[in-house]
């Protein structure tokens, strides 16, 4: 791939005025990549509904092919933009856990890319919590899809120091928000399984099975 200059620009996630992100965010509407930071952990992001902006995600990673990438939403109109279908029984755990570290699966509408789920059917969707990330989608008016914003195979940056070891001349910017406060990648649930399917890396299975039955 092509080197470019990566610009590290430093905002303050307790104190930011919009205008800071404006380089982002210009990139992520011209179809760029952008590293910035989340609860979990910090990712590579680009428009989730522009397959030649989320292969550029695959080409700064070298990340495989068939590994589906997370979009995230800044709010419920933008997923709508991503399925038809919001079943019943998801809605508890959007309204306990969004935003916040969960990451849920829904039917795919026919606009989001396969490059974005690899041709499988559904897409994994989370609404983040960190204040940068979630004014970022917000500004860009765009889901975002991205994965941690390291190379394939090396451990998930939590500072932009570290996407900077791994990202530095592949990508055009990165937002320095400081360190992530978990540090793991979010809950993954599969809502066309059962809910013991699931990856839990943070959130606690009581928790979500709790959230289901409406017992919080």
């Amino acid at each position: 791939m092509d080197r470019v200059e990566t610009k590290v620009t430093r905002v303050d996630p307790k104190s930011f005025k919009d205008v800071e992100l404006s380089f982002a965010v210009q990139l992520i509407k011209d179809q760029e990549v952008v590293a910035f930071p989340t609860e979990t952990v910090y990712g590579l992001g680009a428009n989730a509904l522009n397959s030649s902006a989320t292969d550029k995600i695959f080409l700064a990673k070298n990340r495989p092919s068939d590994n589906p990438l997370i979009v995230h939403i800044s709010n419920l109109d933008m997923l709508h933009q991503l399925t038809d279908e919001v079943p019943e029984k998801v809605k508890p755990l959007m309204k306990n856990f969004w935003p916040g570290p969960l990451t849920i699966l829904f039917k795919k509408r026919i606009n989001v890319p396969d490059s974005v789920t690899c041709g499988q059917p559904t897409v994994a969707v989370r609404m983040p919590s960190h204040p940068i990330a979630h004014k970022l989608i917000e500004l860009s008016n765009l889901p975002i899809a991205a994965p941690s914003a390291n190379l394939s195979g090396r451990p998930s940056p939590t500072t932009a120091d570290h996407v900077l070891e791994d990202m530095q001349n592949r990508i055009k910017c990165i937002i320095d928000g400081g360190s992530c406060s978990i540090g793991l990648e979010s809950t993954v649930i599969d809502v066309f399984r059962e809910y013991d399917s699931i990856c839990v890396p943070f959130l606690c299975y009581k928790k979500i099975h709790c959230a289901v039955f409406c017992l919080f």
